[in-house]
């Protein structure tokens, strides 16, 4: 894969397959699906597994996890290889979401380096497609170094690191430093993560830390020419008719995986794409009621 990698990090109930095919049409190299948790796979394994389809056509799928129990994740592997057929797994240890702190999994599991090490092996045992992990450069008392001397040895081919500790939460300067000598430690592909709005800061973190690529997430909800802007080093041009375009595909993708739920669920997707044009406080009000597709195109109409 070239470098930089250009990834669409993983984010709980936005990365869904028709986003992750949008992000792929406008330049992603790489796109993770929202969180699974290993357990609900073991028990309710049809809604999960119904949260990971989408595949891309042209790059790679990258199916991320999270729990706690080394037995869940193998057993989460061996369906999500069956059902999903990814190209990779990631796990994850550094999610802050209360819901997946209670769990001693995330961010949690992170304060826990001989219990991840467990996760790491179990997951590797499991299967035999790469393995990634993300995490925080710190979270509590445990920086990533400390984390990083228990799972070293590990055959992991890939870390995406969101450059803000725990305690900072989604706000706040990212630790470049500290990516740099992640890169310096780990032969594998490191991808700087966090507080990436506009090409400018992807291009000073790709610069100031020295990573194979980074990640994006909050910085593409309505704005996936960020892929392509990072890429061409310009700006995009976004007309209102391209946006909205760009919405109304998206809005038919996520009915044909979803049906009627996947209309409910673009709601955010649509006011995110129309945040900044004239009359969006307008448009936001009616985004937000729709029920079917054709609502969509009625209020978004070429």
């Amino acid at each position: 894969m070239t470098r930089p990698i250009i990834a669409l990090a993983p984010m709980a109930g936005i990365t869904d397959g028709a986003f992750r095919r949008i992000c792929e049409e406008f330049g992603a190299d790489v796109v993770y699906t929202e969180m699974a948790n290993v357990r609900a796979l073991s028990y309710q394994p049809r809604k999960t597994l119904d949260m990971l389809k989408g595949k891309p056509d042209r790059i790679p799928l990258v199916v991320q996890l999270f729990g706690s129990e080394p037995e869940y994740f193998r057993r989460a592997i061996k369906l999500v290889e069956k059902e999903i057929a990814p190209d990779g797994i990631d796990i994850n240890f550094g999610c802050p979401a209360p819901k997946v702190i209670k769990t001693k999994a995330g961010a949690e599991l992170f304060q826990d380096p001989d219990l991840s090490r467990e996760v790491i092996q179990a997951s590797l045992e499991a299967s035999n497609l790469p393995i990634s992990i993300k995490v925080r450069i710190q979270v509590g008392q445990v920086g990533f170094f400390d984390f990083w001397d228990k799972i070293k040895d590990l055959d992991i081919k890939a870390i995406m690191i969101h450059g803000r500790s725990f305690s900072q939460g989604f706000s706040g300067e990212i630790d470049c430093r500290t990516i740099a000598n992640i890169k310096q430690e780990f032969s594998g592909a490191v991808l700087a993560n966090g507080g990436i709005y506009d090409r400018r800061e992807a291009e000073r973190i790709l610069r100031e830390t020295e990573a194979d690529g980074v990640g994006l997430a909050r910085g593409v909800m309505g704005n996936p020419w960020l892929f392509s802007e990072i890429k061409e080093s310009r700006e995009a041009e976004k007309t209102r008719e391209y946006i909205f375009y760009t919405a109304r595909k998206q809005a038919e993708l996520a009915q044909d995986l979803k049906g009627n739920r996947g209309i409910i669920e673009m709601r955010k997707h649509l006011c995110w794409y129309v945040q900044g044009l004239p009359g969006a406080k307008d448009i936001r009000r009616q985004l937000v009621e729709v029920e079917t597709l054709e609502d969509i195109k009625k209020i978004l109409k070429p």
